[in-house]
C-alpha cells in the first residue's frame, strides 16, 4: 500500500490575487486621473501662454511708428513687450487660475521674437506613494509680428 497523500490546501490564493489585482487597478486609476489633471493644467498655460506672446508682439512692436518698417518683421522694445504680457496675465487672471505662477519673458533681437515661458505648480487631485512633492508644469509661446505686402 502506498503511503496516504496529503492534499495541499489552497484556500485564500484567489483572495490575495484579487486584492493584488485590485491594488494595481486603484494604482492605473490614480495614474491616469493624475495625468489628465496634469495634460488639462498644462492646456490652460499654453492658451496662456500664446495669447500672452501674441498680445506682447503685438504691443511691443511700437517702434514702427518711431522708426519705420526695414524688415519683413517688426522691432520688439523689451520693456513694452514685458509690461504687455504682464498686463495680458493680469487681465487673464493667470495668478487666481494657477497659483504661483513663474513669468519669462525673451525679446529676440536677431529673430525678432517674442517668447513668454510660463510655469506654475501642478495640482493633483491624487498623490501616488514615491512621487515628487511638488510637481511643476510648464508651456512656451513664440510670436512675431510679420508685415506680408502684396
Amino acid at each position: 500500500m502506498s503511503a496516504p497523500t496529503r492534499r495541499r490546501d489552497e484556500q485564500g490564493q484567489v483572495t490575495l490575487l484579487i486584492i493584488g489585482f485590485a491594488g494595481i487597478l486603484l494604482m492605473a486609476i490614480v495614474v491616469v486621473i493624475d495625468a489628465s489633471a496634469a495634460y488639462l493644467q498644462r492646456q490652460g498655460l499654453d492658451n496662456l501662454a500664446d495669447g500672452a506672446a501674441l498680445h506682447g508682439a503685438d504691443l511691443g512692436s511700437a517702434a514702427v511708428y518711431e522708426e519705420g518698417l526695414g524688415d519683413s518683421r517688426l522691432l520688439q522694445q523689451e520693456a513694452a513687450v514685458e509690461e504687455a504680457v504682464r498686463d495680458y496675465l493680469a487681465r487673464a487672471d493667470a495668478g487666481l487660475r494657477f497659483p504661483g505662477i513663474d513669468v519669462g519673458v525673451r525679446v529676440d533681437p536677431v529673430g525678432r521674437s517674442v517668447t513668454v515661458r510660463l510655469e506654475a505648480p501642478l495640482d493633483l487631485p491624487l498623490t501616488i506613494p514615491g512621487s515628487p512633492s511638488s510637481p511643476t508644469v510648464g508651456a512656451s509661446s513664440t510670436a512675431a509680428v510679420t508685415l506680408v505686402v502684396r
